[in-house]
């Protein structure tokens, strides 16, 4: 599990291998992962857009930019969390992922809330630091 916490809102990724959907002799790897964010401030919330950034092992980078996540743009009010799971596919068997949430406030503030950088890595191989 991975953490990180930027005014009092929480972003948790558990990434895992999919390997039914994954084809190595095809060069095609596949990972999901579960995001969970809480809200532990004193005000709502709602997740206007996203940026992820992906690096495979051979540097070879993805930027994926777009509005809310899974076609939803979440309100989360004090303590409340929200949950999706999503997936990656990769040409290598070893990658990275990290990113923002774009939250905005009642009042139109909006501000950025990091994605930890997490490491997509086939079970059973040497990691790879990316």
């Amino acid at each position: 599990m991975y953490r990180a916490v930027t005014r009092d809102i929480e972003i948790t990724v558990e990434p895992y291998f999919l390997e039914d959907q994954s084809d190595p002799e095809d060069g095609r790897y596949v990972w999901g992962y579960r995001v969970v964010i809480a809200n532990y401030s004193k005000e709502i919330v709602q997740l206007r857009s996203r940026f992820w950034r992906i690096t495979d092992e051979y540097g070879v980078v993805d930027e994926v930019r777009g509005p809310g996540v899974i076609g939803e743009q979440p309100v989360l009010g004090p303590g409340d969390t929200y949950e999706y799971s999503s997936g990656c596919p990769l040409d290598a068997p070893s990658g990275v992922m990290m990113g923002s949430y774009q939250m905005q406030t009642e009042d139109g503030e909006l501000f950025d809330v990091a994605i930890p950088a997490f490491s997509l890595d086939v079970p059973g191989t040497a990691r790879t630091l990316n």
